[in-house]
């Protein structure tokens, strides 16, 4: 007989990002300085991350476009992959995200892409201690989630392979 299945989800919603502690705001003052650097003459959607390391070193990444569809990168990846090649073994402990497009004003909070929740799940399920993820448009409301298994609760890892 089936069974239903319920995933439940919890996220913070801020009004601005003057609600959000001190230390969160400058790392998404950060990924705002890392927004205005991508490379994204095609989408036009510029997207910046900053990420907190247990080491307390900041990495950010923007994201990357390529007019060889889909050779590009998205800043999520960008900042997870550099500070995984440069400091091997250390945690990700907090990810801000901001994006801001070139055709019209985004204030609805935008969450990382599937491919970049994936990606994050892998660092994740590694260090076998959540991420907080808080992410915005380019003004307005900001999301806290407080691990990336809230914004992708149905995990695909190596155990299942």
């Amino acid at each position: 007989m089936a069974q239903k299945l319920t995933i439940t989800a919890e996220l913070t919603v801020f009004e601005s990002i003057n609600e959000l502690p001190v230390s969160i705001q400058k790392l998404m003052h950060k990924a705002q300085e890392a927004r205005e650097r991508a490379y994204a003459p095609y989408s036009r959607f510029m997207v910046g991350a900053a990420l907190a390391l247990n080491n307390e070193t900041i990495v950010t990444g923007n994201n990357q476009e390529n007019a060889a569809f889909p050779s590009g990168l998205c800043a999520e990846r960008v900042a997870a992959f550099h500070a995984g090649s440069q400091f091997p073994g250390v945690g990700f402990k907090t990810m801000a995200l901001t994006v801001r497009s070139l055709q019209k004003e985004v204030t609805t909070p935008t969450p990382p892409c599937g491919a970049c929740r994936q990606a994050l799940a892998e660092y994740e399920v590694n260090q076998k201690a959540p991420i907080t993820i808080y992410f915005m448009g380019e003004t307005g409301k900001v999301v806290k989630a407080n691990s990336l298994k809230d914004l992708l609760p149905l995990v695909f890892d190596s155990t299942y392979l």
